[in-house]
């Protein structure tokens, strides 16, 4: 899904738009105006020196895009990739790059007035990529929690430039 699909689920404004998916069992969602496209999972070559979380990059179309996976830039244990996995092409300071996520649930809408502050748990690494918790229903009627993430806080400012500068 490109940007012009996602806009097209509504009326071209994506003020209160979140792209949700599942990581580890949870649901995290982030705003779909940074995001750029959704693509299968593709070969990863492997970047010596990258960190853990960053497995590599892919060439998509001519781009050459550094990944992360989100499972272990937000601490959780690393799982094989399947069918469902997926890779989250977000527009982060002007630059692409990829999120690697277990699987893509859906683009909803989530008014600023539902999203609450980020639970403050001291030294909480997590908390810092948190913009805050949603509570949504799904079609049943079934109560979700969805953490708002700010995709371009996931990186700190060196990491992100040290990415950037070993892409090639």
């Amino acid at each position: 899904m490109d940007r012009s699909a996602a806009q097209a689920k509504g009326n071209g404004d994506t003020t209160g738009k979140w792209l949700t998916f599942w990581l580890d069992k949870q649901l995290f969602g982030v705003p779909i105006d940074g995001v750029e496209q959704i693509v299968s999972m593709q070969p990863i070559t492997v970047v010596p020196e990258y960190p853990a979380y960053a497995k590599g990059i892919i060439n998509l179309r001519g781009t050459i895009i550094p990944l992360i996976d989100f499972r272990l830039r937000l601490g959780k244990p690393e799982t094989e990739y399947n069918d469902h996995t997926c890779i989250i092409i977000n527009n982060v300071e002007n630059s692409q790059l990829g999120f690697i996520v277990d699987e893509v649930d859906a683009v909803i809408d989530i008014p600023q007035a539902d999203i609450a502050p980020p639970p403050q748990m001291g030294g909480d690494k997590a908390n810092r990529y948190l913009t805050g918790v949603a509570r949504i229903s799904d079609d049943y009627g079934t109560e979700k929690m969805v953490l708002c993430l700010n995709a371009a806080e996931v990186l700190k400012q060196e990491e992100f430039g040290r990415l950037q500068s070993r892409k090639v």
